[in-house]
C-alpha cells in the first residue's frame, strides 16, 4: 500500500447515502423498506473499514477527515456494493446454439434431454484448463465491479465428475481479483457415465467429494439442484446431511421447474438459503414463517427463459421471510451479471419496492452468503465496500432498466473502479 493509500479516505457530497444500517440479521417485512438514508452524507474510511458514516456536516469536523484523501460524489447516490448471492459465474463457453433453439420453441427440459443445458456446459469445462478457467473468472470479476457488485457467490456444478468439480473449485480459489468470491460446491446433475449408476455417484459425492472439499477448504457452502429431472428430495436430503456432517453451510436449488417441498426441508435442516422458488406455494410460505432460511429469488432466469412465472416475492415479504435477490449469472438461463437489471425485474415483475429490492441485493444478500457481519451495509466497523451511482434518487436505479448507472466502486477501502470520463472528482491532497 502506498503512503497515499494509507491515509484515510473520505467519500463526501453524497446526495443520498444509503447506509442500510439496522439489526445485525437479515431484514424482514417492513424492515426491508428502511435504507438508513442520509441526505448530504459522507463516509470516512480508514484502512479497509468504515470508521464514520453520517451527515457530511458532522463527519467533516473529524480530525481524521481533515487529513483524508477525498472523493466528491457530486450529489449522487452512494450505497453498499451489491452482494450477488447466487451465480454460476465460472463457465467455459456461452450456449448460443441452445439460445436459438429455445427461441424456436424448444423448452429448457427438451434441450437438456437432448444433451444440452448443464451437460453442454460440463463438456466445455472438461475441455478447459484450470488456468483458462481462472483467467475467465478474473475477467468476469472486472465486469461485476463495473456494475457495482463487490461480493459474489460462485458455484461449481458444471464439472459434474468429482475431478472436474475440484478443478472448478481450485480455479475459484486461485482467482486473484478485487472481488470477494464465496465458493460453493454444487451438485447439479448426474455425469453421463453415471446415468446407470446413480447410487454409486451419490455415494461418491457423500463419502469422498464432500469430505475432500471440506478438508481442503475449497468451498464454504454446499448446494444441490433438487428438481424434476435432476435430484430427488430424498437424494437432496441425504447429500445435505452429508455436507452438514462435514461442517459445510447449506443451500438448495428448489421449486424452479416443479413443486417438491424441498425448500421447507432445507429450512428445517438449517440451510442458509433456498433459491429459485418459482413454484413455491402459499402453504409453503405459511409453514416457512419463523425459519431463519433466506429466500433467494432469481428473476433474470424467468426473463431469459420466457416462462413468465416469477417467484412470489410479495407474499414472502409480507410473511416476514427474509428475501434476497441475485443474478443467477450463468450461460444457459440467466446470462447477466447486472444486479441493477435484477432490481428492475424485482420491482416491475414481482411487486417489490425499490427500497426492498436494494435491501435484498445488499444486506440480505450478504447474510445469504454468510457475510452479513462484514458487508452489505455501511456501518462503523464493517468492510468499506460501496458503489457510486450516477443518479440523484435511488429509485432511478430500477426505473431506468437495463442501464448501468455505476460510475465508481470502493472495495475494502480502495477505489477499484472509476468510469472513464465520469464527473466523480477525486482529490488526493490532504486538506491542511
Amino acid at each position: 500500500m502506498s503512503l497515499a493509500e494509507d491515509r484515510p479516505l473520505l467519500i463526501r457530497n453524497c446526495g443520498q447515502l444509503l447506509t442500510l444500517r439496522g439489526p445485525r440479521r437479515p431484514r424482514i417485512g417492513k424492515e426491508m423498506e428502511t435504507l438508513g438514508l442520509i441526505r448530504h452524507g459522507a463516509v470516512l474510511i480508514k484502512g479497509r473499514q468504515v470508521v464514520m458514516v453520517g451527515p457530511e456536516s458532522r463527519i467533516a469536523r473529524s480530525p481524521l477527515a481533515r487529513e483524508a484523501r477525498r472523493i466528491d460524489a457530486c450529489g449522487k447516490v452512494v450505497f453498499p456494493g451489491f452482494v450477488d448471492s447466487h451465480t454460476h459465474a465460472l463457465f467455459a463457453a456461452p450456449r448460443l446454439d441452445e439460445y436459438e433453439t429455445r427461441l424456436r420453441g424448444k423448452t429448457y427440459g427438451q434441450i437438456a434431454k437432448a444433451g444440452g443445458g448443464i451437460q453442454a456446459s460440463a463438456g466445455a469445462i472438461r475441455s478447459a484448463t484450470k488456468r483458462a478457467l481462472t483467467a475467465h473468472l478474473q475477467s468476469v470479476a472486472v465486469q461485476f465491479l463495473e456494475h457495482g457488485t463487490t461480493t459474489v457467490e460462485v458455484k461449481s456444478g458444471y464439472g459434474l465428475d468429482p475431478a472436474q468439480e475440484l478443478k472448478m473449485l481450485r480455479s475459484i480459489d486461485e482467482a486473484r481479483t478485487d472481488i470477494d468470491f464465496v465458493p460453493t460446491l454444487l451438485i447439479h446433475d448426474l455425469p453421463a457415465r453415471f446415468k446407470r449408476a446413480r447410487q454409486r455417484y451419490l455415494d461418491l459425492v457423500a463419502q469422498h467429494l464432500i469430505p475432500q472439499v471440506a478438508g481442503e477448504g475449497l468451498a464454504e457452502f454446499f448446494d444441490v439442484f433438487c428438481d424434476r429431472g435432476y435430484f430427488s428430495v430424498a437424494e437432496t436430503k441425504m447429500l445435505l446431511n452429508a455436507a452438514a456432517r462435514n461442517g459445510m453451510k447449506l443451500k438448495v436449488h428448489g421449486e424452479q421447474l416443479a413443486h417438491s417441498g424441498v425448500a421447507l426441508i432445507a429450512a428445517k435442516l438449517g440451510a442458509v438459503s433456498a433459491d429459485h422458488l418459482d413454484r413455491l406455494t402459499g402453504a409453503d410460505i405459511h409453514r416457512w414463517r419463523g425459519q431463519a432460511t433466506i429466500a433467494t429469488l432469481l428473476p433474470g432466469s424467468i426473463l431469459h427463459l420466457g416462462t413468465g412465472r416469477y417467484p412470489p416475492a410479495r407474499p414472502l415479504i409480507d410473511a416476514r421471510i427474509p428475501v434476497a435477490l441475485a443474478t443467477n449469472f450463468n450461460p444457459g438461463s440467466s446470462p447477466t451479471l447486472n444486479m441493477q437489471m435484477v432490481l428492475s425485474l424485482a420491482c416491475s415483475q414481482m411487486g417489490m419496492s425499490p427500497a426492498e429490492a436494494i435491501t435484498a441485493a445488499t444486506v440480505n444478500g450478504a447474510y445469504a452468503v454468510g457475510r452479513g457481519e462484514r458487508v452489505g451495509s455501511l456501518e462503523v466497523g464493517k468492510q468499506a465496500d460501496l458503489a457510486i451511482m450516477d443518479v440523484s434518487d435511488y429509485r432511478e436505479i430500477p426505473y431506468y432498466f437495463g442501464m448501468n448507472h455505476c460510475v465508481a466502486v470502493v472495495k475494502q477501502g480502495r477505489v477499484v473502479y472509476s468510469k472513464t470520463g465520469c464527473s466523480i472528482a477525486a482529490d488526493q491532497r490532504a486538506r491542511r
